[in-house]
Formats: C-alpha cells, structure tokens, sequence
C-alpha cells in the first residue's frame, strides 16, 4: 500500500467515507502505520510527549470514545499525538504492547515520555485530565 493510499485509509476509517459527513479533528493525528515509527516515537518522546490512541475501526465502543477524546482534547501543544487503526496495522499495536510493557487493549491511550509508557489508560478511564497531569 502505497504513502498515499495509508493516509487515505487512516482518514477514511477516522473521519468515515466520503458519502458521510466529514469533520476535522482539532487533536492533529499522526497515523502510526509501521515499526519504524515506534522508534521515531521514543526519540520524539525525549523533546514532548508522545500520546498513542490505539483504535478499532469496527467497535462502537472505541469509536464513542475517540469521537468523546476529540471533542475534550486540549493539549495540542503539550503532546504529540499519533493513531493507530488495530485493525490493519495489528503487528505495530502487538509491537507497542510489548516495546512499552503495556497489556493490549480497544481502544486505549498510551502516553510516551522520555522513551518509556507513563501513563496508560482504556475505554471510559480514557480522560484528558488524567492525561495531563503526566504531561
């Protein structure tokens, strides 16, 4: 799959398709869509924090609380936030749960800082109040 066609995936499975309405996040995505990311991540992680939605395109449930996450998110220059669709890039989220000792789970926020997890949390516990007192 080509650069192009990841990022219209990313947006298509994020936003909905183009029949639907579209809206702009105000949290300023990443896709995260490979491994090599996960090291770009940790290096990124020693200048800002690095926060990790992890993502299942197919559940209600994960999509409520992104849409929820959106709509509360606050902290555009505190963090630098990536997404990942568990789905199609289930070898990159396996990686994250192994690579930053944190148990699998949909949807989940995964917050990086100086190249270790210090702060996880999934479903309705995901909340940015919590999330920014690790910023």
């Amino acid at each position: 799959m080509s650069q192009k066609q990841t990022i219209m995936s990313f947006l298509k499975n994020m936003f909905g398709s183009n029949e639907e309405k579209q809206s702009v996040s105000k949290v300023g995505w990443r896709p995260l869509t490979d491994l090599g990311q996960l090291n770009e991540i940790i290096d990124l992680s020693t200048e800002k924090p690095v926060l990790i939605f992890k993502h299942s395109t197919r559940c209600s449930i994960s999509r409520m609380v992104m849409k929820q996450f959106e709509n509360e998110f606050d902290l555009q220059d505190k963090v630098i936030p990536y997404y990942i669709d568990l789905l199609e890039f289930r070898n990159v989220s396996n990686e994250i749960a192994s690579r930053f000792g944190v148990t699998h789970q949909s949807p989940q926020i995964i917050l990086v800082k100086d190249g270790k997890a210090v702060y996880n949390a999934s479903h309705e516990s995901i909340e940015i109040s919590k999330i920014a007192q690790f910023v």
